[in-house]
């Protein structure tokens, strides 16, 4: 099999005092905010190895089934992936962390029964290409999990998330935007859309910026093969 990918230079992404500030309020949101059930909805059933995609401090290292042979996650922010290399320790599955960008996996070609986006999609530089390298690493028919806030289906809001991803919220947010269309992104990609739903992140709580979610899965065309 050749291998496609480039090596992440070190610290490609940083953003110490935005990791710091994560890692603390992920752990409460996820304890707190309901999070932690979305985590383990968005990974029942999975098999396999799997390449997540922008792990953060691995929190959802705990939720991968027995099922699930080998976890490669991918992070870009040096502060997080030495979180995530803890987190890994003390996962029930294998986990190996590694440096990387979502748009250069440093990972082989069609090596992935599914691939895993988890609250990074918002974050990455270059959606269309994070998503093709994706594709990149499935074998056809391979699976995309995706649980993802994004565009608002209320105007208003809608309005607000396009200010603030024009602003501040970028910067103070680890590169951050409130407003990207998650389900339009992988359906430009070529993946083909299977179930998924919209929810409310908290669901009950405050609306923000933030809150708009959509969780499901996509698919690798198996057309693909040929």
């Amino acid at each position: 099999m050749h291998l496609r990918y480039r090596k992440a230079p070190e610290d490609s992404v940083h953003h110490p005092v935005f990791a710091r500030f994560y890692a603390r309020i992920s752990v409460a949101a996820d304890t707190r905010g309901g999070i932690a059930a979305h985590r383990a909805e968005l990974l029942t059933g999975l098999s396999g190895r799997v390449v997540e995609i922008g792990a953060g401090n691995g929190l959802n290292f705990g939720h991968y089934p027995a099922t699930v042979s080998e976890v490669v996650a991918v992070e870009p922010e040096r502060t997080l992936r030495q979180l995530a290399v803890g987190a890994a320790m003390r996962a029930r599955t294998s986990v190996d962390v590694r440096n990387g960008t979502a748009e250069a996996l440093p990972v082989e070609d069609e090596g992935f029964d599914a691939a895993v986006a988890s609250l990074v999609l918002c974050t990455v530089r270059d959606v269309p290409k994070a998503l093709a390298e994706i594709r990149r690493v499935l074998r056809p028919g391979g699976e995309l999990r995706f649980f993802e806030h994004g565009l608002a289906a209320e105007r208003g809001l809608a309005r607000v998330q396009r200010v603030l991803d024009r602003t501040v919220w970028p910067r103070l947010m680890g590169g951050c935007h409130t407003a990207r269309d998650t389900l339009a992104a992988i359906r430009e990609a070529g993946f083909e859309l299977g179930a998924y739903r919209s929810l409310r992140v908290p669901d009950p709580g405050p609306r923000t910026p933030t809150s708009p979610c959509v969780l499901g899965v996509a698919y690798r065309p198996r057309a693909d093969l040929v």
